[in-house]
């Protein structure tokens, strides 16, 4: 049996922490700093965290070989089931030809990218993000925006930055539920507490995907969009969130903001559409090879552009339209509850290992949730798709096999990545970690988001941050007079602005759009969005700490 220790040297977390620490600063030097591999870099970080859970935290080498093993199986399955079966749906379009007709649609909206960015990355990642989760909307967004005629830089980074704000009431809610279970505050406050932190930074995320998308000048030109999109986004989210079903609250905010954004274009187009983005075919963007018909300047000219047939409209979004339907249905308690009767639920070899607390850890039971995963949803879609647009069997087959030899560096640097996150739980590592920042007193005000921040990066999941340190925000706050309300909301908080920097997500989103190798170049353009948002969390967070906004706490 082992006992996770906390500071294993000298009983020191303050010398203990920085050993801990070493796996993930050596994991983002060498992808952001040195731009080594993906693969590599990964594999290097899974090499030093067990190194240091074996040598530092006494932890046996088989225990930690078999967390190892069940980490690389988790990124197996099921996060690149779910990637892989995003890429294949889109492959079939495209080679159907129907992602074509999307794009055509799209140009009737409006033929400015800029604002097909939001519609799609913003708006539809959303609604994806609120019905699934575990890394579909980034796959999904990057490989359309590809396909709309942005490049795979350009189209990862936006997906990636949108893929935020929805989070913290993503998978129909599972983060908030996960962190009322933990912390032992109800779900209802909790939910209404976090209302007062997250859609404040949905008003600024649309902009800064402007920004992404055309800098200064896409700002100048299309903030209207921007603005719509975001209002139309916060107010619903703020709404639902604070007084209906949280299972809701994203699913109403992408409509509302799809939809009001849309209506804005019936009566409103940027004056200068035919700048719409910076030429995409410039050698920074490279990656997957974008789709003719518009041109350097990101557009679909009037001369360029053919007006589809509403059956051609139809057969464009039907894809989507099917999907959403399959994950609509999945999230029905009677149907969800028939899918996970199907799930497989056992203890994963060699893992007995206890909390500092003596319990066991939740990471030592693996679930293979077979016919509930976002994955298999995906998988029925496909084959949905496939029949409504007559693809032969030939056909899907092939489109299958080609996305499978698309993503096989892809996946070996998802399962380093959960490997890493998985030795670094189970070993304590991360919980060393936590505890150091919660030894700041005051001052840990400021730091509560960091720390939900620092776990949605390591784990990729802003409910495995609630899991981790939801209630270690708790007992911090009450210890240094913050409301325990307060941080456990600034950890989820945190946690949908980590989102953007976990390697897992890079991972996902670079192996969707062809970029495996160039994780680190994604790192270090949404590191200037994080860089941004996540002071101004840290503010909010302090002034809710303090009689200027203390008000707003429930």
């Amino acid at each position: 049996m082992y006992h996770q220790p906390t500071a294993p040297l000298g009983g020191s977390l303050g010398w203990s922490a920085p050993i801990a620490a070493i796996p993930l600063l050596l994991l983002f030097l060498l992808l952001g700093v040195f731009r080594v591999r993906a693969w590599i870099a990964s594999v290097t970080g899974l090499l030093v965290a067990t190194a240091v859970a074996i040598g530092v935290y006494g932890m046996p080498f088989a225990t930690a070989v078999s967390g190892v093993t069940e980490g690389a199986v988790f990124g197996l399955f099921p996060v690149m089931w779910i990637v892989a079966n995003a890429i294949w749906v889109y492959r079939m379009t495209r080679d159907s030809g129907d992602f074509d007709r999307l794009r055509e649609a799209f140009s009737r909206v409006s033929d400015d990218r800029r604002i097909q960015g939001l519609i799609i990355a913003f708006s539809f990642g959303a609604l994806l993000e609120a019905l699934a989760g575990f890394g579909a909307p980034v796959a999904i967004c990057s490989v359309m925006l590809v396909a709309l005629g942005l490049s795979a830089m350009r189209a990862v980074t936006v997906s990636m930055i949108a893929n935020t704000v929805p989070v913290a009431w993503g998978g129909v809610g599972l983060p908030i539920i996960t962190l009322g279970q933990v912390t032992g505050i109800p779900t209802d406050t909790l939910s209404q507490a976090t209302a007062h932190l997250v859609p404040v930074l949905a008003l600024f995320v649309p902009l800064l995907l402007l920004v992404v998308l055309d800098g200064a000048r896409g700002v100048r030109e299309v903030w209207p969009a921007a603005a719509v999109a975001g209002m139309s986004f916060a107010v619903p989210q703020y709404a639902v969130a604070t007084f209906g079903p949280i299972q809701l609250v994203d699913i109403v905010a992408a409509l509302a903001s799809a939809g009001s954004v849309l209506l804005l274009t019936r009566f409103w187009q940027p004056r200068r559409s035919d700048h719409s983005a910076r030429a995409d075919a410039e050698a920074s963007g490279g990656g997957a090879p974008t789709p003719t018909g518009g041109g350097a300047t990101g557009v679909l000219t009037s001369a360029s552009r053919v007006s589809p047939s509403r059956v051609d409209v139809f057969r464009a979004f039907a894809p989507y339209l099917v999907i959403i339907v399959l994950f609509a249905l999945s999230v029905i308690p009677s149907v969800k509850g028939v899918l996970k009767a199907a799930t497989v639920t056992f203890e994963w070899p060699g893992l007995a290992v206890r909390t500092p607390q003596g319990e066991p850890v939740a990471l030592a039971t693996y679930k293979f949730d077979w016919l509930a995963t976002p994955g298999t949803v995906l998988l029925i879609a496909g084959v949905v798709i496939a029949m409504m647009l007559r693809i032969s069997v030939r056909s899907a087959l092939r489109a299958y096999g080609q996305t499978l030899s698309q993503l096989r560096e892809a996946a070996g640097t998802v399962m380093a990545v959960l490997a890493l996150a998985y030795v670094m739980n189970l070993s304590g590592q991360t919980a060393t970690l936590g505890l150091f920042l919660a030894t700041a007193g005051s001052f840990f005000v400021v730091l509560s988001p960091l720390l939900g921040w620092f776990g949605t990066a390591v784990t990729g999941s802003d409910t495995s941050s609630n899991s981790l340190f939801g209630a270690l925000q708790v007992s911090a706050a009450q210890g240094t007079g913050m409301s325990p309300t307060l941080a456990a909301a600034a950890n989820t908080a945190g946690g949908v602005l980590g989102k953007m920097m976990s390697p897992q997500n890079l991972a996902i989103g670079a192996a969707a759009v062809g970029l495996a190798g160039r994780e680190g170049e994604i790192l270090r353009r949404v590191l200037v969005a994080s860089a941004v948002l996540v002071p101004a969390l840290c503010l909010l967070v302090y002034l809710q700490s303090t009689p200027i906004l203390g008000w707003l706490v429930p």
